[in-house]
């Protein structure tokens, strides 16, 4: 089995059901939850909306990355998203979403494809994704950077504000 880490996020509808039912869809067509971190309230990030509720699972899975994604996509279509990319001035405009989940790391695999991009290109900017996998793999070595999701988490620029929303970390 192979670990990946896994980042959530909703901010729209019912958003701590949003997330723990795809802990669910996760359980039942991904793989195995090793670890999860508590479910955090953050701002919007990148355009003003609803805050978002976000966590990070480490999960084991027989799934290769490719087919890893494509069960995620059907789990947040089935959600109610719609992956529609908005531009404005050329570059993709933030939207408000059901569901959203992201692969942040598969094993220390580097992956540049037109589809996947691994670790996720922007988790490094981002204390939404920094602080819940802080809590879960603080000594992750990102192996595009070759520092520790830790030293990230303490350089990090992004200042957002962020507070846990329910406990369940496990």
């Amino acid at each position: 089995m192979s670990v990946a880490f896994l980042s959530f996020g909703s901010n729209k509808g019912n958003r701590l059901q949003n997330i723990l039912t795809a802990y669910e869809d996760v359980s039942s067509y991904i793989g195995i939850t090793e670890i999860k971190s508590d479910i955090f309230e953050t701002e919007s990030w990148g355009y003003k909306d609803n805050n978002y509720l976000n966590s990070v699972l480490k999960i084991n899975t027989n799934l290769l990355p490719l087919d890893l994604l494509d069960i995620i996509l059907k789990i947040e279509k089935n959600s109610g998203r719609k992956h529609k990319t908005y531009f404005k001035n050329g570059k993709p405009v933030y939207r408000s979403r059901e569901t959203d989940i992201d692969i942040l790391f598969y094993e220390q695999q580097i992956i540049n494809s037109e589809r996947l991009t691994v670790p996720h290109k922007f988790l490094h900017k981002r204390l939404f994704v920094l602080k819940p996998l802080m809590q879960i793999a603080p000594d992750f070595i990102h192996p595009v950077f070759k520092v520790s999701v830790k030293e990230l988490y303490l350089n990090c620029k992004d200042k957002s504000k962020i507070s846990i929303y329910k406990k369940c970390r496990s």
